[in-house]
């Protein structure tokens, strides 16, 4: 089997797809696109060998071309999926994979007439070592039984929010943008997935900024096992970019704190340091590498599979809708 060959749309994290690629031996990038003719060339000067183009159809429509990287801006996800799909390319998208609930059907439905192709997604907070170690004393019953999880997507990135594409999009979701990466961890470390919804959000943070959509997120989730989480999403508050996450045993607690990691343990109370590193941004990459090995061989799958993008999203939806309706909503998965 010769090498896959790979386009990459969008080059701003996109720009850490190509690393991540490029760093595959069964890879190789051959397409970089971005809108913006500017970044395009700021990108490509480090790539002199890779092809440059503004316009994706170039990528989305190259016969040549075996798998997509999609890192556009959110509204143009869905439509990019379906086309490369249609033209029998495996796909990697930045969260969210689309916006609507409507537009996750349209994937899933062309996704099961094409089985062999593989579709992938960044939610890459799977890598970090501290929450692989988080996941395994879940899983293994170190914790006793797990009743409270709180999970705060602390991005204190304002301007984001206040300049540039988010601010201009028709629709723009804090949880399908932020939310949806502790909503996914919270899914792969208890392999459970939540019946019902709670949210409410405000803004209030980029009040009069001409953001049009809530910058913050409050969102309660139900187990029909009776373990509650709840999800934050702050998207300007005045902190540090963080994942604070703290699961609650009947035998253990795990507190992912701003100022240290923490596992409290039953007997006296005692507080041992967590070991593991956070947030291993270096591992990262390994969404797209494992990604690419399931594609040369099937008997891996990827890290993140479609369905865990599909669950991830049904609850990011069900979420949305709880928030602007002010209802309980029950978990419809795609």
């Amino acid at each position: 089997m010769g090498k896959l060959r790979v386009g990459v749309i969008g080059l701003g994290v996109g720009s850490k797809h190509i690393a991540a690629y490029q760093a595959h031996p069964s890879v190789k990038v051959v397409k970089i696109c971005d809108i913006n003719n500017d970044r395009l060339q700021e990108v490509g000067q480090d790539y002199p060998e890779i092809d440059r183009v503004s316009d994706p159809d170039k990528v989305l429509n190259d016969k040549c071309i075996d798998v997509v990287s999609i890192a556009s801006y959110d509204n143009y996800h869905c439509e990019q999926i379906l086309q490369a799909l249609n033209n029998d390319k495996h796909v990697y998208v930045e969260k969210p994979m689309c916006l609507f609930d409507k537009e996750a059907k349209s994937i899933r439905k062309l996704l099961n007439r094409k089985p062999e192709l593989q579709l992938s997604s960044n939610l890459v907070l799977r890598t970090c070592p501290r929450f692989i170690r988080l996941k395994e004393a879940i899983r293994s019953g170190e914790m006793g039984e797990v009743y409270s999880l709180q999970a705060s997507y602390l991005w204190g990135r304002k301007h984001k929010l206040t300049n540039g594409w988010r601010k201009d999009m028709e629709f723009y979701s804090i949880i399908h943008g932020a939310a949806v990466h502790m909503i996914d961890l919270l899914v792969w470390i208890t392999g459970t997935l939540p019946v019902e919804v709670k949210a409410y959000g405000n803004q209030i943070s980029t009040r009069n900024s001409g953001m049009k959509y809530n910058d913050f997120a409050a969102i309660l989730l139900k187990y029909e096992t009776g373990m509650v989480a709840e999800v934050s999403a702050h998207g300007g508050c005045v902190h540090p970019h963080f994942h604070d996450v703290r699961v609650y045993g009947t035998k253990k607690s795990f507190i992912n704190g701003i100022s240290e990691g923490v596992w409290v343990n039953t007997e006296n109370h005692s507080i041992q340091p967590i070991n593991e590193e956070y947030p291993a941004k270096a591992e990262r990459g390994n969404t797209i590498r494992i990604f690419i090995d399931s594609i040369v061989n099937r008997a891996f799958q990827p890290l993140v599979t479609a369905d865990d993008i599909f669950n991830a999203m049904s609850i990011c939806f069900a979420a949305e809708n709880a928030m602007y309706t002010n209802a309980t909503t029950k978990v419809e998965y795609v």
